[in-house]
């Protein structure tokens, strides 16, 4: 009966071991959205910014502040300004908050 108790014991510890990470993936992926959005807030830009739009933030060494840009540093017809220090691609959600994205618009995890 303890062999028993023991393997249903560990059964019920591994599986509440597995549901720990899981939660730990999600607040991590949910702490570096809040990051990426305090960072967009933070960027400086003077254009409409659009739900489900990707866009770049950079930062700007000559001005000293980050921006928020439509282009990538390989979307530029010439070449990127060289002061621009390319962040990451970030979308912006449907519930104000921003996340990072890859070349593809998949999320970045």
């Amino acid at each position: 009966m303890v062999n028993v108790a023991r393997m249903h014991g560990q059964q019920e510890y591994n599986r509440i071991m597995e549901l720990v990470t899981v939660l730990q993936k999600q607040a991590a992926s949910i702490k570096r959205r809040l990051e990426i959005t305090d960072a967009v807030h933070a960027a400086k830009y003077q254009f409409q910014v659009y739900h489900g739009q990707t866009y770049w933030l950079a930062f700007d060494h000559r001005h000293k502040h980050t921006v928020l840009c439509h282009l990538g540093p390989n979307d530029w017809c010439t070449a990127p300004p060289d002061t621009y220090e390319y962040i990451c691609k970030v979308k912006w959600l449907g519930d104000y908050t921003w996340i990072e994205v890859d070349d593809k618009g998949d999320t970045v995890e």
